[in-house]
């Protein structure tokens, strides 16, 4: 490459001034300014970055019961606030009583008849006893009475299960809540029959003093995970790894962490993916069935991971990730990166960096690649104002 100096004329050098064009391949260019522009850049240190994944879930309650008529009849009376707190055993509704309650009286009297029989024919087996000894019965006569006294103890056992029965049936006449929690809407009015050849569905009760956040993990991620375990690439995040967090559906952060209880033995044949299931605690009734969340969970942590904010990465042409990286003449080169995950606003970096290398993460309308640039320190604060 060599540079020659050419002469002008007089009234274009009075407006261009002296130009110092460089030979290179039969073209005149002109040379680089002088005016090197500043960059926000960031030097790579590995750090212990937890390995965290956010997976989508749904909110479900730890219990949910199914109030139901057990016996057929017309509701009287209602008796709980709609999208109430309610106990367990508290009443719910009340049927009519009157067809159980002659039931009862019918099945206390048979009984009352059975206990006279069975006396009555006790005492025949114990005279025919003392008759059978002075031989003034047989021993066939004998039998007989103690076989009928038998009998009729027998049925005085039939008719106080009857009787047990119609209490029993008398007693599901007043429909109580099966656990506490937060009761739904009324699903029966008074006045309608129900329980007339099935169990009517009356109202439901979930109990969300605490709740459950289902959510799934393809199995291709879990075996890639035990694999990082058992090659040292990550390290157990221990007694931690059992915490989870959630995510609202706005962004925000759930106050409480909550802990990892299973996960599915079985894998869905349709998605390849495992169900796990985390409780949280729900003391303010944030949380509610079928809620939308995102689920952060610790799974292993990388002793030596390298990170760069997201306003650094780029995508070309073809849809791959890289990043500008300055040489030691400070001249800014692209250099394509594989990226991991998302971490508090943070590109992991799995291929393409290496500890000592600057990367430029604010400044790149002022550059093209090649170009020298004067680097100072990037701080995270300044990341409003760089874009």
């Amino acid at each position: 490459m060599i540079a020659l100096r050419f002469a002008v004329p007089l009234a274009l050098a009075s407006v261009l001034g002296p130009v110092l064009f460089v030979w290179s391949d039969s073209r005149a260019v002109p040379a680089e300014s002088g005016n090197v522009q500043t960059v926000g850049v960031m030097t790579m240190v590995p750090a212990t970055r937890p390995y965290l994944r956010e997976l989508p879930g749904r909110i479900a309650p730890t219990r949910i019961a199914e109030v139901r008529a057990r016996v057929p009849g017309v509701v009287m009376v209602r008796t709980f606030e709609q999208g109430s707190e309610v106990a367990a055993g508290d009443v719910l509704y009340k049927l009519d009583p009157a067809p159980y309650e002659v039931e009862l009286s019918a099945t206390q009297a048979a009984l009352e008849k059975a206990m006279a029989v069975l006396e009555q024919e006790t005492r025949q087996a114990q005279r025919m006893e003392a008759l059978v000894a002075t031989r003034a019965a047989s021993q066939a006569q004998a039998e007989a009475a103690s076989a009928a006294a038998r009998q009729a103890k027998a049925d005085v056992a039939a008719r106080k299960a009857d009787v047990a029965r119609a209490s029993l049936n008398l007693d599901y006449t007043t429909i109580r809540a099966p656990i506490g929690g937060r009761i739904g809407r009324a699903l029966i009015t008074e006045g309608a029959l129900v329980g007339q050849g099935e169990a009517t569905h009356l109202a439901t009760i979930q109990q969300i003093s605490a709740v459950y956040a289902d959510f799934t993990q393809s199995v291709a991620e879990m075996h890639q995970l035990r694999r990082a375990l058992a090659s040292g690439d990550l390290e157990s995040a221990g007694p931690e790894a059992a915490k989870v967090r959630l995510v609202l559906d706005n962004g925000e952060a759930y106050a409480h962490d909550g802990k990892l209880l299973f996960s599915d033995s079985t894998v869905d044949p349709g998605t390849g993916q495992v169900t796990l299931r985390a409780e949280f605690p729900n003391p303010a009734g944030d949380l509610l069935p079928g809620m939308y969340v995102r689920v952060q969970i610790v799974q292993g942590i990388d002793p030596d991971a390298l990170a760069v904010p997201q306003q650094a990465v780029r995508r070309n042409d073809a849809g791959m990730s890289e990043v500008f990286v300055l040489r030691d003449d400070n001249r800014a080169v692209v250099q394509p990166i594989r990226l991991g995950r998302v971490i508090h606003g943070n590109w992991l970096i799995e291929e393409g960096l290496k500890p000592g290398d600057r990367v430029v993460v604010d400044g790149f309308q002022k550059f093209v690649a090649g170009d020298r640039v004067a680097p100072q320190p990037w701080q995270a604060e300044r990341r409003a104002d760089a874009r």
